[in-house]
């Protein structure tokens, strides 16, 4: 049976949610299948949460690793192109660490493309309504971090790995920032999911941007 691995962070600093854990729960509590879902949440630290994301992968031997993160700030859900070998944190993370110019995988390439149907995954969440983008950059934090752990994990094995980030769910939003649905997060997901079982072959179309 195919296997899927879907994961979200845990709420991060003095947060008391995190849209991304929150939206897999959802995904979770209302899979039906016909393929294996397994979920898991992980820890917003840069060791911990390769950590886990690895003993999932051990664990579940998945054939499609799909990770979320809140991307706070944004106003559409982000399906993510690229990962960067680089950790430049800007605030520390729920362990107090704070790397600055290291690399997630020291010995990894300097980047690493998500094998997910990235632009099958943007029309498919667009036709359903949910505001969505392509983007190429994660930033260099922990979802960057996350996202080139599974993007170089998936090459090696031959699988597919990417990462979706999301905005705040509706009623989360510190300072007036953007929010979207916890529902449209949850079904951004799952189409995302869905596509990348149905999808052998990217379209050949335009997604890039200008700046």
């Amino acid at each position: 049976m195919t296997t899927v691995l879907l994961t979200g962070f845990e709420p991060f600093g003095s947060d008391a949610v995190n849209p991304s854990g929150d939206a897999v729960r959802l995904v979770a509590a209302r899979w039906r299948g016909p393929e294996r879902l397994v979920t898991g949440i992980l820890p917003v630290t840069f060791a911990g949460s390769a950590a886990r994301l690895h003993e999932l992968i051990a664990e579940h031997r998945p054939d499609v690793v799909i990770a979320s993160g809140l991307a706070g700030g944004r106003s559409r859900v982000s399906v993510e192109r690229v990962g960067v070998n680089l950790i430049d944190a800007r605030i520390p993370d729920n362990d107090g660490d704070r790397p600055v110019d290291a690399p997630s995988l020291p010995d990894g390439p300097a980047a690493v493309f998500a094998s997910l149907p990235v632009k099958a995954i943007l029309r498919d969440v667009a036709a359903a309504g949910i505001p969505v983008e392509l983007s190429l950059s994660a930033g260099s934090y922990v979802c960057n971090h996350v996202l080139m752990h599974a993007a170089a994990w998936a090459s090696e094995a031959g699988t597919r790995a990417g990462f979706v980030d999301v905005p705040w769910a509706q009623g989360q939003a510190p300072n007036g920032e953007p929010e979207l649905p916890l529902d449209a997060i949850a079904h951004a997901l799952e189409i995302a999911v869905r596509t990348t079982l149905d999808t052998d072959d990217d379209p050949e179309v335009a997604g890039g941007a200008l700046h």
